[in-house]
């Protein structure tokens, strides 16, 4: 069995840009898993191997990947930075024990670090920090340094300093050993000399050791006792206290140097050996019962526990589905079968690998603190938890923020129709926030995910791994219609054409029903004027017609009617003749009854900077929002509001560029609310346009 202690699981994680994709592809040349280096910008890289990452030169989905360094084993995953695909970042940070947030030299820390490393302070993930692209025009490492500490609130410990500038930047001073560390002009990450500091950054490089050691002895109260009396710590002592600081959150070790060029990366692999928690030394997984509320018990990271597993990534490739998983305790072998006690059927495990990007690696046997991916798993979702059978347990559930847009889509010809079923099923098994719906009203399926660029990757992965050609209709909003006013009507339904007629009377009342309770339908009749065994038909008839509604015929909610009296014949009268009645009252009776078009109101929750909190609630205002509450938080202020739907499409855009890209929303939908005149004749006007047509 392996070392425990030797295991690092870490995500690398920044905005978009920032070079998390490039600086990946650096460790993996210097662990030797790969031998040439492919680059973001000609679509080469090993973690970005999607056919849209390539192209968009983005993340997408994050990747995972095992390489060695120093006999240390490290379990690597690249994570996207842009907004759309944060649920990838999230679901990643649940399964590792430390990470790398990469920032830019030049663009600092930029909006979408900030939602990463708020994820990352929620899970509780011990950081490092590399301050990346310091060859660039404009950058700056201590201006990067300062951005950490006031825009993320975080105690970032400095511990390299850049040599040179921009495109005179040749190397890095490492504080801890006071050495300097050139590469020479080759670009190969070998090609270094170390050498003593600088003479002209000698004095800097004391006070960042002074400041290095300082915040690093407060610690542990003995070794800062000493330190106080005059004695120094050794570099043992220094190491250990970082360690501690950084697992705890107190700080977080700083590094700076430029992936592209291949300086500054040995470093910060050291640093990942020496600061970062092994799978043991993070605070155990919490136990949680079938609703998610903690049982008090762990899931401690050991080998001789009973086995427990997060899955926490599902992906279709060329080899089939794959199930990637976070062992957390216990020992998992080829063979055998383990339980999912989300759904409560077990299965079978038949091959198990290590992946390298979209290599594989063929294994036996995995353990605690192992990432590794299952073939073929059949009934397993992101966020299921797999046990031993006879340990029944569940791990803390994920939780996934709700899609914030949705569009229609129809495939162009039949044969398109079956293939998008299956593309569509094995996609929404691989995202948690993308869903698809049937829209019953018009029959056309709908798309819904995280923004605009989520839902146009969708339908480029139908369009070129499925081949499924797609027509894309608007973003729609799904009205309904409801009654203002109360009425007592009657109507006679009579037919006579030979033999037998039909005949049925009704006297009713209609008046507005509670919120968001369809039909409710009551009887009075007394002496037997409308028998009873009718009363079923008559409201089967009303029922019916609830679908269309006499403004626009969108379905009709929130209405109450009570058949008091009528009439019946006794040969003429049956249940289809008081069916028929029922339905010709309706449409009588509905436009009489002032009848109102409905819209859906959402729950609308905006996370803005403090800077943009007056601009935010005016264009919530615009939207025609009730503002029902602000909340301040570290970083910024939620909004949280009633919108109608019909006023939130392209929102997400036009909240970035009011907020330089910061700003963040949620939507769920919270009810029907009545439409203003205005809004409603257009609706109306739109949708008789569409029928004549």
């Amino acid at each position: 069995m392996s070392d425990l202690s030797k295991y690092r699981n870490i995500g690398i994680f920044a905005h978009v840009d920032a070079g998390k994709t490039t600086t990946t592809e650096r460790i993996l040349k210097l662990t030797g898993k790969i031998h040439k280096t492919g680059e973001v910008h000609d679509g080469e890289s090993t973690t970005d191997f999607m056919d849209q990452e390539a192209e968009r030169g983005i993340t997408i989905q994050s990747a995972a990947i095992t390489a060695f360094w120093k006999d240390y084993r490290m379990n690597i995953i690249d994570t996207p930075g842009h907004v759309d695909f944060t649920v990838e970042v999230y679901r990643s940070l649940k399964v590792l024990d430390g990470g790398i947030g990469v920032f830019c030299g030049s663009g600092g820390v930029e909006p979408q670090s900030e939602t990463n490393w708020r994820y990352a302070d929620e899970s509780g993930v011990a950081r490092l920090i590399f301050v990346n692209k310091l060859d660039r025009v404009g950058a700056d490492f201590l201006k990067v340094v300062d951005q950490v500490e006031n825009v993320l609130g975080a105690k970032p410990l400095v511990m390299t300093l850049p040599i040179g500038r921009e495109d005179t930047f040749t190397g890095v001073v490492d504080i801890m050993s006071k050495k300097a560390y050139i590469w020479d002009d080759s670009g190969l990450p070998e090609n270094f000399k170390v050498e003593d500091v600088p003479a002209d950054m000698v004095d800097d490089v004391d006070m960042y050791y002074e400041q290095m050691v300082e915040t690093a002895v407060e610690m542990d109260d003995d070794i800062m006792m000493a330190y106080m009396e005059g004695e120094a710590p050794t570099e043992e002592q220094i190491k250990a206290c970082i360690r501690k600081g950084t697992n705890e959150l107190a700080f977080f070790p700083t590094y700076c140097g430029s992936a592209f060029k291949n300086k500054g990366i040995q470093l910060v692999l050291d640093a990942v050996v020496d600061y970062l928690p092994s799978p043991t030394e993070v605070p155990a997984q919490p136990l949680t019962d079938e609703r998610g509320d903690p049982t008090g018990q762990v899931a401690t990271v050991a080998i001789d526990e009973p086995f427990r597993a997060l899955a926490f990534k599902i992906m279709d490739d060329r080899f089939g589905a794959l199930t990637f998983i976070r062992v957390y305790s216990g020992v998992l072998k080829k063979g055998d079968t383990i339980l999912n006690s989300f759904t409560g059927k077990t299965e079978r495990i038949g091959r198990m690998c290590e992946m390298e990007a979209d290599e594989r690696i063929e294994l036996d046997s995995a353990q605690a603190g192992d990432i590794i991916a299952v073939v073929g798993m059949k009934n397993v979702q992101t966020g299921h938890t797999l046990c031993d059978p006879k340990n029944e347990c569940t791990l803390e559930a994920m939780v996934f923020p709700d899609p914030v847009i949705s569009i229609a889509v129809k495939p162009k010809d039949k044969g398109s129709t079956e293939k998008m079923g299956v593309a569509i099923g094995k996609m929404v098994a691989e995202d948690p926030t993308f869903i698809v719906e049937t829209d019953e009203d018009s029959g056309e399926t709908i798309l819904k995910g995280m923004g605009e660029l989520h839902l146009d990757i969708k339908v480029d992965i139908l369009k070129r791994t499925f081949g499924v050609e797609l027509e894309v209709g608007q973003p729609q909003v799904a009205y309904r219609e409801t009654i203002t006013q109360a009425i007592e009507d009657s109507y006679t339904h009579k037919k006579q054409s030979g033999g037998s007629g039909q005949f049925g009377k009704i006297d009713y009342r209609i008046k507005p029903g509670e919120q968001n309770t369809g039909l409710a339908f009551t009887s009075s009749v007394v002496g037997g004027n409308v028998p009873k065994e009718f009363f079923p038909a008559i409201e089967k008839g009303f029922k019916s017609m609830m679908e269309t509604g006499p403004l626009a015929g969108f379905p009709v909610l929130d209405v109450e009617i009570e058949l008091y009296d009528g009439a019946f014949h006794a040969v003429d009268s049956s249940a289809v003749a008081f069916e028929i009645a029922a339905k010709g009252a309706f449409r009588q009776s509905m436009p009489k009854a002032g009848p109102q078009l409905l819209e859906p109101v959402m729950k609308v929750d905006v996370y803005t900077p403090d800077d943009h909190v007056g601009d935010v609630i005016g264009d919530l205002n615009r939207r025609r929002g009730m503002i029902k509450d602000q909340e301040a938080g570290n970083t910024g202020v939620r909004v949280k509001s009633d919108v109608p739907l019909s006023e939130m499409f392209g929102y997400i855009g036009h909240l970035r560029t009011m907020t330089s890209g910061r700003g963040q929303f949620s939507m769920e939908f919270s009810h029907y609310a009545p439409c203003p005149m205005n809004v409603a004749e257009e609706v109306i006007a739109a949708e008789k346009a569409k029928k004549d047509a």
